[in-house]
């Protein structure tokens, strides 16, 4: 099977993180397609900026629709997410969807730890889109700069087991996320110094897709989900426009 893993922010680097995670993890015979936006920010951290990576999902999607079983949008606020949902006949996995359904599989609460304050909210938006108020112990952030964005983790690595150790006391938090692709392999490093389960987001969304593929589930044709009538669009990616209009077969 192949899985698009799909960044919606523009470091190539953070994207190889990823992938790099995802191939260790995925079963034999599952293929990791990466690619990066070719616009937008660095990471995403506000809702502007969510819009924006999201609507470039959208457009990389279509432009490569037909190449992928299904796909990965690889950001932890997941982007795009419900509507690629909408407009694709394959699955198509968020980050942080996957990671915190994960998480409810081995805990009942899990906690939510990131590298920077600007992301509270907007994850905090997220965990309510999917529905996870009341299984979430936490959103803990760090407070302070960072010297580069693809080396967060490490420079970090400290202060963020830090904030693990303290959702788990103070928080009663079952379960940890380190959440954010800048994060992606933390968990692994640092396991085994949280007294609790640590899912990684990379890990767990390929897995998710791996297990939806299997399930042979077809795609709504009635629901919130199903594709949306055809509609003429103007000044759009041909790719998108052709996707939105049905003239992509």
């Amino acid at each position: 099977m192949n899985i698009l893993l799909l960044n919606p922010n523009i470091r190539t680097d953070i994207t190889d993180l990823m992938l790099q995670v995802g191939r260790d993890a995925a079963a034999p015979g599952t293929t990791l397609i990466p690619c990066t936006a070719p616009r937008g920010v660095p990471y995403i951290a506000t809702r502007a900026e969510a819009q924006i990576g999201g609507a470039v999902a959208l457009e990389m999607l279509a432009e490569r629709n037909g190449s992928f079983d299904a796909a990965i949008i690889a950001a932890f606020g997941d982007p795009g997410l419900f509507a690629a949902r909408e407009l694709f006949d394959v699955p198509v996995i968020g980050l942080a969807e996957a990671a915190m359904l994960t998480a409810c599989m081995a805990g009942r609460r899990f906690a939510i730890v990131t590298f920077a304050q600007a992301l509270g909210p907007w994850y905090e938006e997220c965990v309510r889109m999917h529905g996870l108020t009341e299984r979430c112990a936490g959103i803990r952030m760090l407070d302070g700069s960072f010297k580069q964005i693809s080396d967060v983790q490490n420079e970090k690595e400290e202060l963020l087991v830090e904030l693990a150790l303290r959702a788990v006391e103070e928080n009663e938090a079952d379960v940890l996320i380190f959440a954010g692709a800048p994060l992606s392999g933390l968990a692994a490093r640092v396991a085994h110094r949280i007294p609790v389960p640590v899912v990684d987001q990379v890990i767990a969304a390929v897995k998710q897709a791996e297990a939806l593929l299997a399930l042979k589930m077809r795609k709504a044709t009635a629901g919130t989900f199903r594709r949306p009538a055809a509609k003429p669009t103007m000044g759009l990616p041909q790719a998108l426009a052709a996707r939105l209009e049905h003239r992509d077969g």
